[in-house]
């Protein structure tokens, strides 16, 4: 089992910026993909952003140049750097992790005042 737990997350202006982090615990493999998604009220679940453990990157077109997602495979963490934050970027926030199964943090909410 793997266990995920998210922080960082609040109320922002448009325009600012935030960070979300997310430190995995259980049986943890780094090899396993870790990522982002996000769920605003009445939509689907979607992808963010996600990097593998050597690093490739991959970022929903709606983020990209904005956002940008790290990890650190000795600390099994990854964490993400949101700047110029616009009111279309509040949801909650889910930490993911999967190789053989996935899983997900309790989400973190993420709002943005316009």
């Amino acid at each position: 089992q793997v266990q995920l737990v998210e922080s960082g997350g609040g109320l922002v202006q448009a325009g600012g910026s935030l960070r979300l982090s997310c430190a995995a615990s259980g049986t943890i493999n780094s090899i396993g993909v870790m990522g982002w998604y996000r769920q605003a009220p009445g939509k689907q679940r979607e992808l963010v952003a996600s990097i593998t453990r050597s690093g490739m990157t991959n970022y929903s077109d709606s983020v990209k140049g904005r956002f940008t997602i790290s990890r650190d495979n000795a600390k099994n963490t990854v964490s993400l750097q949101m700047n110029s934050l616009k009111s279309d970027d509040t949801a909650v926030y889910y930490c993911n992790y999967r190789l053989t199964g996935n899983y997900w943090g309790q989400g973190t909410q993420v709002t943005v005042s316009s």
